[in-house]
């Protein structure tokens, strides 16, 4: 360890960091500008968080902490709270206690910002992953779980091929049927935005607001927005590519908790599907659902299948 030095992360580290991050994290890649994307040009990013390992001029280790400094919305900036998006160990050093120290520089980076909470790693907006895949990375849950992390909840990744997609009768003959009812279902219009992201901020998540307001300032087409209403007043929406302009990511998606259970969520799926599919998409993927929630449930009879599962983990830090 007495050759091992450990700084923060200083500029021109970009290109080890990238390099390293593809040797050790092989199923989740990232590009140079992918990096700077959703770390260095991150309003949260402090160098001073991310926390680094040198033997000599190489890059041997990398915890990155961080702490909201820009709210999600209104003024809350969650103080009580930090997140670790990422760490990553050259193989060879993992013996020898650099990833252990690095967390413990981390942790209390985070404890002098008067954090009680750290999380992996379920940071908004730029998680990188949802949580650790024990599957595809074990010691990676080993190393958090001899560090005092806890399972808070899991989650699944899904996918599902739309080579052979087709919209079912049986999904024409339930929109027909809502429809006669009152329910309308369109592509968004200029109009529909500002109420459209009120009630994605309000009714579900601060962050689906801010990555379809986001989105729609770097160019997301109004077409791959659909939006539900009940007699006028906005009751669901789904679109696709709302994260880093990919356009066969899928999601945000939600239905009011009140118009649960009467297919508005399967109609707005499947539209959303068949638009994908007519953009000659061959894919629709997405990062993050609880596999027993109605959502999970949902996904699953429409062909989605699970390809990754994450435990997002806690520690507290006092």
């Amino acid at each position: 360890m007495d050759s091992i030095i450990f700084r923060q992360y200083k500029p021109g580290d970009e290109q080890q960091l990238v390099s390293l991050w593809n040797e050790v994290l092989t199923k989740d890649p990232i590009t140079s500008k992918r990096f700077r994307n959703l770390v260095l040009l991150d309003a949260n990013f402090d160098p001073e968080g991310m926390k680094l390992a040198f033997e000599g001029d190489k890059l041997i280790g990398c915890v990155y902490a961080i702490r909201r400094l820009l709210p999600m919305v209104s003024t809350e900036l969650e103080t009580d709270n930090g997140w670790i998006p990422f760490f990553f160990v050259a193989s060879e050093y993992r013996q020898r206690e650099v990833g252990s120290q690095l967390l413990k520089q981390a942790s209390q980076f985070l404890r002098e910002q008067g954090r009680k909470k750290v999380f992996f790693a379920s940071y908004a907006p730029n998680y990188i992953v949802p949580g650790i895949d024990a599957a595809n990375y074990p010691a990676g849950a080993e190393f958090l779980r001899k560090n005092g992390f806890m399972i808070q909840y899991s989650a699944v990744a899904m996918d599902k091929s739309l080579v052979d997609y087709e919209l079912l009768e049986d999904i024409k003959v339930l929109k027909q049927q809502r429809i006669e009812e009152g329910y309308t279902f369109e592509q968004a219009k200029d109009a529909d935005l500002v109420e459209l992201i009120r009630f994605s901020t309000q009714v579900f998540n601060a962050d689906w607001g801010r990555a379809i307001r986001e989105r729609l300032l770097q160019g997301l087409a109004m077409e791959q927005i659909l939006i539900a209403r009940a007699n006028g007043e906005l009751i669901g929406f789904c679109l696709y590519g709302g994260y880093e302009g990919i356009r066969e990511r899928f999601g945000p998606f939600g239905v009011h908790p009140s118009q649960q259970g009467k297919g508005i969520g399967k109609i707005l799926l499947h539209d959303c599907l068949k638009n994908m599919r007519s953009h000659a998409l061959h894919n629709a993927w997405f990062l993050w659902t609880g596999e027993t929630s109605s959502a999970g449930h949902l996904y699953k009879k429409a062909g989605f299948e699970i390809t990754r599962r994450f435990d997002i983990m806690f520690k507290n830090l006092f």
